[in-house]
């Protein structure tokens, strides 16, 4: 089958779109296999129309004034198509640091020098007229190889064959977060979790809801000592507690996590039973909305984060469609 993208003058893409997502799992094995570097940042489908680009995040919000540098100009070769990728900062080191791209708005707020950021696509749905949603994952990235990066923050990060322990290996000795398996011969199921694409993690991450925090006390006594998680349940707007996280906070995040809770709180606990007893001071609720991420140790026998240690807000994933890592 041929790669080469088609005509687009009278393409038309769709409104919207949700992208496919992957199930963690243990590295599978096979020559059907493609294993790609798993990027430490924000998904976002790159929609371009007439040359015009629109990032929007797997939720289905509009990133493109966020991350206007990476919208400005055409990007590609085509005037239409979407494209899957992540948005990504990069540290020192020119490695993807997703505290850096959380960073970015506080850092604008107040007149600091912001992470330079990055738009890796590794997957394309659309070009053209032309859909790609049941090509399979290979020719998808033929495709893709085919389609003319003009953008000096657009790339297309390589995707590799088996033995996918090697990829691991590099991933790790990159400090990176892991690497995604994807079966070469399945086709893109917009929206949906698949097991035809296996996220395997050097690290273990959790996305939370935020149900309250704690009163800080001593150098924090201006601002919390702890965030209260939780995760959704049957029931709308109730959480079921599963720890709090007090480290991997900077300075600046603290302020501006404080500010946003204290807009959201509430006198009644978002928890469903009650919560343990806590040794800092008095617990304080807010509506479950925010959504974070932190990086633990492993799973406690009552369903408790240990050690776990913040990562950032995750303004891309809605509250209820938070679910427990397997």
């Amino acid at each position: 089958m041929s790669a080469r993208p088609a005509a687009a003058s009278a393409a038309k893409l769709p409104a919207s779109l949700r992208p496919m997502l992957a199930v963690a799992g243990a590295l599978p094995e096979g020559e059907d296999w493609a294993f790609e570097l798993k990027w430490d940042g924000v998904r976002a489908l790159g929609f371009v129309e007439d040359g015009v680009t629109r990032l929007v995040s797997r939720s289905g919000r509009d990133l493109t004034d966020t991350y206007r540098e990476l919208a400005d100009g055409a990007p590609l070769d085509v005037p239409t198509a979407l494209v899957d990728g992540e948005v990504v900062a990069l540290d020192d080191q020119g490695r993807p640091s997703f505290q850096a791209l959380q960073s970015r708005q506080a850092a604008r707020r107040a007149g600091r020098a912001v992470a330079p950021i990055a738009y890796l696509v590794f997957d394309v749905v659309q070009i053209g007229s032309r859909s790609l949603l049941g090509e399979a994952y290979r020719e998808r990235r033929r495709a893709l190889g085919a389609l003319g990066m003009r953008h000096r923050l657009w790339s297309v990060p390589e995707a590799f064959g088996p033995p996918g322990e090697d990829v691991l290996a590099a991933s790790r000795e990159r400090g990176l977060e892991g690497v995604v398996a994807k079966r070469q011969s399945s086709c893109y199921l917009a929206g949906r979790r698949s097991d035809a694409w296996v996220k395997v993690k050097n690290f273990r991450t959790q996305e939370v809801v935020i149900g309250g925090w704690t009163e800080g006390e001593g150098r924090r006594a201006k601002s919390f000592g702890s965030l209260l998680l939780g995760l959704p349940t049957d029931a709308p707007g109730r959480l079921a507690y599963i720890g709090n996280v007090g480290s991997g906070f900077s300075e600046l995040s603290l302020q501006e996590l404080l500010s946003r809770l204290v807009a959201m709180e509430q006198a009644e606990s978002p928890f469903r039973g009650r919560l343990p007893a806590l040794r800092s001071r008095r617990a304080r609720f807010v509506s479950p909305r925010l959504v974070g991420e932190v990086q633990f140790s492993e799973w406690t026998a009552d369903g408790r984060l240990r050690q776990a240690s913040w990562r950032g807000l995750r303004a891309d994933k809605r509250a209820e469609k938070v679910v427990r890592e397997s």
